[in-house]
């Protein structure tokens, strides 16, 4: 049970909440019927949430009021959909109520709730009830009740909970539907991570209420597009001016600041260029987003799509076999060349197996910043690792729990590699030298030897030393015609139980990938 709240405790509320909005994304999704029913609330937070954590990775800060100030610009930077622009302006507010605090008690983060509950309805052109707005309003003033940081957390949560189960007997348009508000929810997953980090691990949230896969929402926002932009070099003045102005030619406004002179406007409008040209009027605009709701729902011949990046034609088609959208990466692989390879999909969600260290950074930023489709990377450093997740992945099983299993398959599945050295170096087993073949597992030099059959089966010993059930061999095209055929007598005879599965892997950047699970 933590007494105060430091850096630490901060950092680890900021990745719980993450972890939890990415589970909880589809579920927030399909519950979103207001303001407008575009199923992209839990989206829209999971976004914003992760261009908050990915702006404090970059800061790396050592203090409570560092850490708080960096989730603040970055969800305000990365703010989408009216959602994500008030999860903003509740970071903003814990973040400027203990800037100055080394380590936060529970008066301290009693009064942060209260300064987030201003700014998020201040953030709001016409608040609504039974909205995110009278969840947080709920949570602040259940904190009033203790000056003791757990007490103060839990009482927060637990309003925030009442509040979200009551939101339908404030808003019509949700009882209706026979679900609670999606943004409302997403707020609770966020203090209950709170919750989870100052009550060793305690929760509170209940499961969210998930419509039948029949359910239609149909309700409908009286404008046909979403714009968002962000605003820079003006002042606090001329930014509620523009909020009156921008009332004038649609709803859902929103004109809100990060404190040090940025601002990231929100309204539903048909008259785009309006919006924009208001904006410009204001200050200097960048980061413009214009989405038409109607293209949400049609945009996408399918669901959900599993792409593949793979170094060669070869192992394209054995991914296209198992069901995968291919990239063949080649050379130099371009944010251009990735944004068109999602498009291709044709699918409304893409999971990513990128296969290769290298790879797996450049689709985390180009997925981060992609427009229109969701894109979840799952964590294959190896195409041996990426086949053990394509083959558990179920596109009938929500898409959370899915990506899990398949992140679980990787993870679970030790990598091996052959290769020539190609210089002298030292590794952990010693001092390697030009045309000495290595053995790797998981990355690390384990093996060096000069015949490469012998250690291909030093390597799958040594694999298999902690269990396996299958192993996975991708063979280089250049590779000796008898390595496949050594691998299965070597298999058959040391262990039997073990089942191999041997493909031909073209150019790959190696002799020889194992994957054992």
């Amino acid at each position: 049970m933590l007494r105060t709240l430091n850096a630490a405790a901060a950092r680890r509320w900021a990745d719980l909440a993450l972890a939890a909005l990415i589970a909880e994304r589809d579920a927030i999704d399909r519950i979103n019927v207001y303001p407008v029913a575009d199923g992209d609330t839990g989206t829209n937070l999971l976004h914003t949430m992760r261009a908050a954590v990915e702006t404090l990775d970059a800061a790396e800060p050592d203090t409570l009021g560092g850490v708080l100030a960096a989730l603040s610009k970055g969800a305000l930077g990365g703010a989408c959909g009216n959602s994500g622009v008030l999860l903003s302006q509740t970071l903003r507010g814990v973040a400027e109520q203990l800037r100055d605090v080394v380590e936060a008690d529970g008066r301290a983060l009693r009064a942060a709730l209260v300064r987030a509950d201003e700014l998020a309805r201040q953030a709001v052109a016409e608040p609504v009830e039974g909205t995110v707005l009278s969840v947080l309003h709920a949570a602040s003033r259940a904190a009033a009740a203790s000056d003791q940081l757990d007490l103060v957390v839990h009482n927060a949560t637990r309003a925030a909970v009442s509040a979200l189960a009551a939101t339908p007997t404030q808003l019509p348009v949700l009882a209706e539907a026979g679900v609670v508000d999606a943004g409302g929810r997403g707020l609770v997953i966020v203090l209950d991570a709170l919750h989870a980090v100052v009550r060793d691990g305690e929760r509170l949230a209940p499961k969210v209420l998930v419509l039948g896969e029949s359910a239609v929402l149909e309700h409908e926002s009286q404008y046909e597009y979403e714009v968002m932009y962000l605003l820079a070099d003006t002042d606090q003045d001329r930014a509620l001016a523009l909020r009156d102005v921008l009332r004038g030619i649609g709803d859902c406004v929103s004109v809100v600041g990060d404190g040090v002179g940025s601002w990231a406007v929100h309204v539903h409008c048909d008259d785009i260029g309006a919006a924009i040209e208001s904006g410009i009027e204001t200050g200097r605009v960048h980061k413009i987003k214009v989405t038409r709701f109607a293209d949400q729902q049609a945009a996408f011949a399918r669901d959900v799509a599993v792409l593949a990046c793979v170094p060669s034609g070869a192992l394209g088609e054995l991914f296209a076999a198992e069901g995968a959208d291919v990239l063949v990466v080649g050379s130099e692989l371009t944010a251009e060349r990735l944004r068109a390879a999602f498009d291709s999909t044709g699918a409304a969600h893409v999971v990513v197996l990128p296969n290769d260290v290298a790879t797996a950074a450049v689709v985390e930023q180009v997925g981060l910043t992609g427009e229109g489709q969701d894109v979840v990377v799952v964590p294959t450093a190896s195409p041996v690792q990426g086949l053990a997740a394509l083959a558990v992945h179920d596109p009938s099983r929500r898409r959370a729990d899915d990506h899990v299993s398949m992140a679980e398959a990787a993870a679970a599945t030790r990598r091996g590699e052959l290769r020539i050295a190609d210089a002298e170096a030292l590794t952990w087993v010693g001092r390697c030298r030009p045309g000495d073949v290595l053995g790797l597992i998981d990355g690390e030099v384990v093996l060096i030897g000069g015949d490469v059959l012998a250690v291909a089966r030093d390597l799958t010993t040594r694999l298999l030393s902690t269990g396996g059930e299958l192993a996975t061999a991708l063979v280089h095209a250049d590779a000796p015609a008898e390595l496949s055929d050594a691998l299965a007598d070597h298999l058959r005879r040391a262990h039997p139980e073990v089942e191999l599965a041997c493909y031909p892997g073209g150019n790959l950047d190696a002799l020889l990938l194992i994957g054992v699970e």
